[in-house]
């Protein structure tokens, strides 16, 4: 970024600041707001660059608001490994929803074991509590969920979904970027299988990528925020795989749209893929959930 595109941007940040404290909605102040935020830096300062850019965190909570952030925390394994969402990137997204105003924020994942082993293993256990206790939890119980009709499904016509997910105002899908073995990659929509009980059903009774839209359809984020900071590229979702290290987050309010950013973005099995090769991606934009045609959208790019 130009040095003149850098003090737009602060001037940009300081309106939007400026608007959130008088309660006006600042995506629409920010009349340039991009369709993709592409930010490169220290994984919290470009997840906070990143949100500004589209308005800032006010255009999306808004006072007394219930919000579900959603990251990767169900991984027994450490910050470099990239199975996790980076710890920096979920407490700035923490912050921010509780600078906006939030009511309610909570951090929410169905690890794939029980307790708070991965949390605390990932880092986000003590990044959040170091914000507020009691808002980051692993829920694997049964008695968290609620048997929920999926409303405009093709496949899965309903799944048991997390309470708090259903009674929230604002999803905020916070996934890291990483392969995975059955849908070539885990990003925003695959990461909200995280958010129901019987993740099996999507592997075994119907087709994977069309049940994924399927959840996405009832569970669309209103912001994605992807933690590019490491992108596990093989391997994935468990690890040990080869981790790249671009430095980045990729944000907008089109899930797919980031996903699709973040396919395009790097290497995935050591070559270049596009989001049309990723089937949930590609059924996704079919569908209308949101556009997979990055080459048409505006993207806006920042190093910090």
């Amino acid at each position: 970024m130009q040095r003149r595109d850098f003090l737009k941007f602060q001037a940009a940040t300081a309106l939007s600041l400026g608007a959130a404290a008088l309660g006006f909605p600042t995506r629409l102040l920010a009349g340039d707001s991009p369709d993709i935020a592409v930010v490169r830096g220290s994984p919290a300062a470009a997840t906070r660059a990143a949100v500004e850019l589209l308005g800032g965190m006010s255009a999306f909570v808004r006072p007394g608001q219930k919000v579900i952030i959603k990251p990767n925390m169900s991984f027994t394994a450490d910050v470099a490994s990239a199975t996790n969402t980076h710890p920096g990137v979920v407490r700035e997204l923490l912050v921010m929803c509780l600078e906006a105003g939030a009511g309610t924020v909570r951090v929410l994942d169905h690890a794939f074991q029980s307790g708070t082993r991965s949390l605390e293993q990932s880092g986000i256990l003590d990044a959040c509590n170091g914000v507020r206790e009691g808002l980051c939890h692993n829920l694997a119980h049964e008695r968290f969920y609620h048997e929920t009709t999926l409303n405009d499904a093709q496949a899965m016509k309903s799944n048991a979904v997390m309470k708090d997910v259903l009674e929230a105002d604002v999803l905020i899908a916070a996934p890291v970027a990483k392969t995975n073995s059955a849908t070539g990659v885990s990003l925003s929509l695959k990461g909200q299988m995280g958010l129901i009980l019987h993740r099996g059903v999507m592997h075994g009774r119907y087709d994977l990528d069309t049940s994924i839209v399927d959840l996405c359809f009832h569970l669309k984020p209103s912001l994605a925020v992807i933690d590019a900071s490491r992108v596990l590229s093989t391997n994935g979702p468990y690890g040990p795989g080869k981790v790249l290290t671009p430095g980045e987050v990729i944000a907008s309010a089109d899930p797919v749209a980031a996903d699709a950013m973040a396919v395009a973005s790097y290497e995935w099995y050591g070559r270049r893929i596009q989001p049309r090769q990723v089937g949930h991606i590609a059924q996704a934009h079919a569908r209308g959930l949101g556009r997979m045609d990055i080459e048409h959208m505006h993207v806006r790019r920042l190093s910090l």
